[in-house]
């Protein structure tokens, strides 16, 4: 599977909405009123996915997916700079940066420094086991508050399946989206500490914090993570600095 493809595609994906629909986006709320109105929000509703996707590029079949699976309550993370213009190496950089903070704060304690070896700084197999927990990851933090019903689920598996023409990743992604939401499965995924870091942000990314089953999902995650404390919250400082950059 090119998980890592997908994912770079789906992250990047804003910006080539910003580009196309810049004139209409400022008048709606900005990228927020946009994807509110790919998502079902505005006056169109589904009608608007389909004419905006219709002969559409990658770029726009992305932002259609990632907009479904964000929905509209957590469009505006969408406009930050980690998601519009980094994709997947920039979240990379962030789990990074985190880490490394994190550390930092570790001196004095037995703990030796090491390099972080976050997706960014990876080759290309590493980075996709990776990349596959990461959309793990993202997929299951959009459904933290139940908004994916079977309809959004068949326009997501459609809109990917255009992207990707991969059978294998379209059934990987079908059974990810007919789960039971269970943090404790989708922290098995994470095999090194880093890779459980770049779970987080991607979690924190997706899910609106202001909501408590969301936020009690991100809580439930971070424990089953096994994230020190310390770590947790650097990682959201991280995202909050990325998210008002």
């Amino acid at each position: 599977m090119n998980t890592r493809g997908l994912l770079d595609q789906l992250l990047k994906s804003g910006q080539d909405l910003l580009q196309q629909k810049s004139g209409s986006s400022s008048s709606a709320g900005g990228l927020g009123g946009l994807l509110g109105s790919v998502t079902g929000g505005g006056k169109g509703g589904s009608g608007d996915l389909g004419t905006l996707l219709k002969g559409a590029g990658g770029g726009a079949l992305a932002a259609g997916a990632l907009g479904l699976l964000l929905g509209n309550k957590s469009a505006r993370k969408v406009g930050s700079k980690v998601i519009t213009y980094g994709g997947l190496a920039a979240l990379g950089v962030i789990a990074y940066k985190a880490y490394g903070n994190w550390q930092a704060q570790q001196q004095g304690t037995a703990q030796p420094r090491v390099e972080p070896q976050t997706v960014d700084r990876l080759p290309a197999p590493q980075a996709e086991v990776h990349s596959q927990a990461i959309l793990k990851a993202l997929v299951a933090a959009a459904k933290a508050d139940g908004h994916v019903d079977a309809k959004e689920r068949q326009l997501i598996e459609e809109q990917i399946g255009a992207l990707a023409n991969d059978p294998e990743l379209l059934r990987w992604l079908e059974a990810e989206l007919n789960k039971p939401l269970d943090p404790a499965e989708v922290a098995r995924a994470a095999s090194t500490p880093e890779m459980a870091a770049e779970m987080y942000i991607a979690s924190v990314l997706m899910v609106d914090e202001e909501h408590f089953m969301e936020r009690a999902y991100l809580e439930e995650l971070a424990r089953q993570l096994k994230l020190e404390p310390a770590l947790k919250a650097e990682l959201e400082a991280q995202v909050r600095q990325e998210l008002v950059g």
